[in-house]
């Protein structure tokens, strides 16, 4: 007998370790949004504390193994070998998975991962078993499978959902009503009381209650058990003179430390809860292993051993530990995930990262129609008292500001670490696999609701934003079973080939997306883009605004050269490309009119006239780029349709327009980089002769039409690119127009002040 099972074994060890690299990329920043969102803290002592709480759940972790060994499936219904082969597809696509979500900034549920993973694996290898007997038919299906205790876990995964957004939302409510957003004031009368029912939450329901699942909680059930209710009086009479104590001697505020313990507890519920999503597969497989030398090497022996419960093993807990606090502090993947929970959650402005769909729209409209009947129902001075506990400080701040600023404030950040926590403890103690990805977030998007973050102005994009993370979520659940048992599927063909085959493909592209990550994320700022206007006279957004018009002519001028040569050599991918270029530089344009409100709401009363000014430009540059995506997207539908070309004379007429376009793009480029605003006289005066140009050139295919046989596609693609071509024109003239008549150059630009 060879040693394929010890490589497998191996190969599965080696397997975990990516796993826990993977997965914490994806699951660990649940633990760290609220404390980095509200910037209370500083993020190395983020860091340090939440590496604390891994690296203590960890090691006290055990009680949950059971869900790889017999969650799932029965092991007494499979044989050794087929028990192998069903770890070795689990821990490859889950890597796999995992690590697509991480790359896309997704956050989505190792546990609903692994669970899927382990039903989609064992459902396969049970259907492969059925067929090969000739008793049994797909009804003995059940007795393969778990089906009761994965229904449990499935519903109560599902469930979750429900309930963290809920309990979330409401206690977020009652919170801000009883603080508000000036909570400054109120919480130097009520935060001691405050800080003392969050912290006993935190410490009873996470330290006491998520110790249940551990090996260490028989020590210290005589104690608790009967007498929780005098456990919590204690630790909250503690908690409270604890606050008060600190309050006292730091003069600062006690959610300081509701969110360090937080953060604290609740990456000890997480590591303790999931850490069995990254090695509970592996130790069963170890257990399994050591079974079948045991009986003899015996691959065709029942793995009923399974059935018994086993310790885990402490000195694999500790490397565990260690190797997801490493993943905390390195990883980059973590911090991409971060960012689409916080810009969901965020309080103020933020760049909106998902586009608004139908039930999105479907949704807010519904909602705000239920929000007017309730507050028509309730009295208005009950309304108004409510009303006046959500009114936000009003500061002035630009759109880059708003951005910077804490997405959301303390009493925000302390309920969600409150609730995520004793929520995930209390699944941990019932030794139910909850997902703290479901969790976490949905806790932070019901108080994000109940804080009234999603207003009008960013409601559809917020929801639309859950709706795709909640769409991720059933993917993961959908892809992981078809994943996994297809990966079972083809290695019970030929384990020996297959395996290392699937091996180095898993490599490759865990590699090739760490690559493609970390170009991303050191990619600079396109030295081409568009930065958002300061000044606060005309003068200084002239000034100001001169890379930008730079910019935006120099990326014109070669989209749409770019254009002309791709419908002349009918070149799709340069088409395509050009098309996408104008989308980006569209989708720029319209930040910067997105920040036009912080930019007047910055003005004093005598520099208003900078916002005109600054108005009109941001609408010629929208004009300038909806007649190139116009001549983009026609080129590129026309090739893309396998229409006829162009004739030559239609394209050398076509590239004579170019070459003027071109020379006074560049002649404008070059005036607004280098500032000498004098010379856009001179550039204007070039615009009849193009324009003529333009014209002559309309006027030679009327006679083309009339007196040759022509296709009515080329026709109509023709005339399209000439009459966009002469808008084009007209926004580009009148851009310059603008300047022209605005530039002073005695006056000194003003800038507004920070």
């Amino acid at each position: 007998m060879d040693n394929i099972y010890l490589l497998m074994l191996i190969a599965i060890v080696v397997l975990a370790v990516a796993d826990i690299i993977v997965g914490v990329s994806n699951d660990a920043i649940n633990f760290l949004n609220s404390a980095i969102g509200s910037k209370a803290i500083s993020i190395r002592t983020i860091m340090i504390v939440a590496s604390l709480g891994i690296f203590i759940g960890a090691v006290f972790s055990s009680g949950m193994m059971e869900v790889a060994r017999k969650g799932i499936f029965v092991p007494a219904q499979f044989q050794f070998g087929e028990i192998m082969l069903i770890f070795m597809a689990v821990m490859i696509t889950d890597i796999l998975l995992l690590d697509f979500f991480n790359t896309l900034g997704m956050p989505t549920s190792t546990t609903v991962s692994i669970v899927f993973n382990l039903l989609g694996a064992a459902v396969v290898m049970s259907l492969i078993k059925i067929s090969h007997s000739e008793t049994e038919t797909l009804a003995d299906l059940g007795t393969y499978i778990n089906t009761a205790k994965a229904l449990e876990i499935i519903s109560g995964i599902l469930l979750s959902v429900v309930i963290a957004f809920s309990v979330g939302a409401l206690v977020q409510w009652i919170s801000r009503i009883l603080f508000t957003f000036n909570y400054e004031r109120r919480i130097k009368s009520f935060g001691i009381l405050f800080g003392g029912v969050a912290l006993t939450a935190i410490t009873y329901f996470i330290f006491l209650k998520g110790l249940k699942g551990t090996p260490y909680y028989k020590d210290l059930k005589g104690i608790l058990v009967g007498n929780e209710i005098y456990v919590i009086l204690i630790s909250f009479a503690f908690w409270v003179l604890f606050s008060f104590i600190f309050e006292k001697l730091t003069k600062k505020t006690v959610l300081l430390v509701v969110i360090a313990i937080g953060t604290f507890g609740l990456a000890l519920a997480f590591s303790g809860n999931d850490l069995v999503n990254f090695i509970g597969v592996p130790m069963a497989a170890y257990h399994s292993y050591e079974a079948w030398v045991a009986g003899g090497m015996d691959t065709t022996m029942s793995m009923a051993v399974l059935d018994k419960k086993v310790p885990a093993e402490p000195v694999l807990l500790f490397i565990a530990g260690t190797i997801m606090v490493l993943t905390l502090w390195f990883s980059k993947k973590a911090k991409t995930v971060a960012e689409t929970e916080i810009s969901l959650s965020r309080q103020g402005e933020t760049h909106e990262k998902f586009e608004p769909n139908r039930i999105s729209r479907f949704i807010v409209k519904g909602t705000s129609r239920l929000s007017n009947s309730i507050s028509a129902i309730l009295p208005s001075s009950v309304g108004d008292k409510i009303n006046k506990s959500f009114e936000k400080p009003n500061y002035t701040m630009t759109k880059s500001q708003s951005i910077e600023a804490p997405a959301f404030d303390m009493i925000r950040a302390s309920v969600n670490l409150m609730v995520a926590g004793v929520l995930i403890a209390i699944a941990t103690s019932m030794k139910l696999p909850l997902s703290t990805t479901y969790v976490t977030f949905m806790v932070a998007m019901g108080t994000s609701l109940a804080d009234k973050a999603w207003g009008r102005e960013s409601a559809v994009y917020r929801v639309a934003g859950v709706l795709n993370v909640i769409g991720g979520w059933f993917g993961t659940a959908l892809g992981a079973f078809i994943a996994a048992g297809t990966v079972v599927f083809l290695i019970s063909f030929n384990p020996r080939v297959i395996i290392p085959i699937l091996l180095l493909l898993t490599v490759i592209l865990l590699y090739r997306n760490y690559k493609a990550h970390n170009n991303k994320a050191s990619k600079t700022n396109d030295e081409d883009s568009l930065s958002e206007a300061e000044s606060s006279s005309v003068q200084g957004v002239i000034h100001e605004s001169a890379k930008n018009i730079s910019k935006v002519v120099k990326r014109t001028n070669r989209i749409y050269t770019n254009s002309v040569a791709g419908l002349a050599k009918q070149e799709l991918p340069l088409l395509k490309k050009s098309k996408n270029q104008v989308v980006k530089l569209s989708d720029e344009i319209d930040d910067l009119r997105d920040n036009i409100t912080y930019f007047i709401k910055n003005l004093d009363a005598s520099s208003l006239e900078a916002s005109g000014f600054y108005i009109n430009i941001l609408g010629h540059l929208k004009d300038m780029s909806q007649s190139l995506e116009y001549i983009s997207k026609i080129s590129y539908k026309h090739i893309n349709n396998n229409h006829k070309n162009l004739k030559s004379s239609q394209i050398d007429d076509l590239r004579e327009i170019d070459d003027k376009l071109e020379a006074l793009f560049t002649d404008t480029e070059k005036a607004f980089k280098s500032g000498s605003f004098e010379e856009i006289g001179a550039i204007l005066k070039d615009k009849k002769v193009v324009y003529d140009l333009v014209n002559k050139k309309i006027e030679k295919q009327i006679g083309r039409t009339r007196a040759e046989e022509s296709s009515p596609k080329n026709t109509t693609l023709y005339f399209g690119l000439l009459i966009e071509t002469k808008d084009l024109l007209d926004a580009t003239m009148n851009l310059l127009e603008e300047y022209h008549s605005s530039f002073d150059g005695s006056v000194k630009p003003a800038t507004i002040s920070s």
